[in-house]
């Protein structure tokens, strides 16, 4: 993929977006928190591709660790990271074209789909991170995949992706307008 200055931008917003949004967050359990922020993986993978998808986790889960907490714990941004990615695959279905308002059943059980798989990935970046890297316990890390994975999934599966279904509806109603 050839990153054009629309993908360039959408990387810079979407990473300012999720690092700041990523502030907003409900604490579930050890180390372990539900963040809306989590919607703008999937909306600007889905728009822009696996690669900005990728970049926006990574650059903007950076971005709020070093805000919030000094540091950055890169297991996690690992984590954003893939949910961003995975979301992007749909893009390579050359039917879906949310801009132009195309989006039908069989993308919205792709983005479900593509859901599950970065949540997988997700988990394992996140694990392999935390307990070969950083040296986690690996029962502690395996509660907070669990929670993380599950809030996760209800953000993406509840926001994200109706998000998506949102914006496709939204420009499949203008495509017929004409200039006077």
């Amino acid at each position: 993929m050839k990153l054009t200055t629309k993908h360039v931008v959408a990387i810079g917003i979407g990473a300012a977006l999720y690092g700041v949004l990523s502030a907003v967050s409900l604490p579930i359990g050890p180390n372990t928190s539900l963040r809306i922020a989590i919607t703008l993986l999937t909306i600007f993978g889905a728009l822009f591709g696996p690669l900005v998808g990728f970049l926006v986790g990574f650059i903007g889960h950076a971005l709020n660790d070093t805000m919030m907490y000094g540091g950055v714990w890169w297991s996690w941004v690992m984590l954003s990271a893939m949910i961003g990615f995975s979301m992007g695959f749909i893009r390579l279905d050359k039917t879906f074209d949310p801009e132009n308002g195309i989006l039908n059943k069989k993308h919205i059980i792709k983005l479900y789909m593509y859901a599950v798989i970065g949540m997988i990935l997700a988990g394992l970046a996140a694990y392999i991170g935390d307990v070969f890297f950083y040296g986690e316990p690996s029962n502690k890390v395996w509660i907070q995949i669990l929670i993380a994975t599950t809030s996760n999934f209800v953000v993406t599966a509840g926001l994200g992706i109706p998000a998506v279904i949102m914006l496709a509806k939204r420009k499949s109603k203008h495509k017929n307008l004409t200039a006077e």
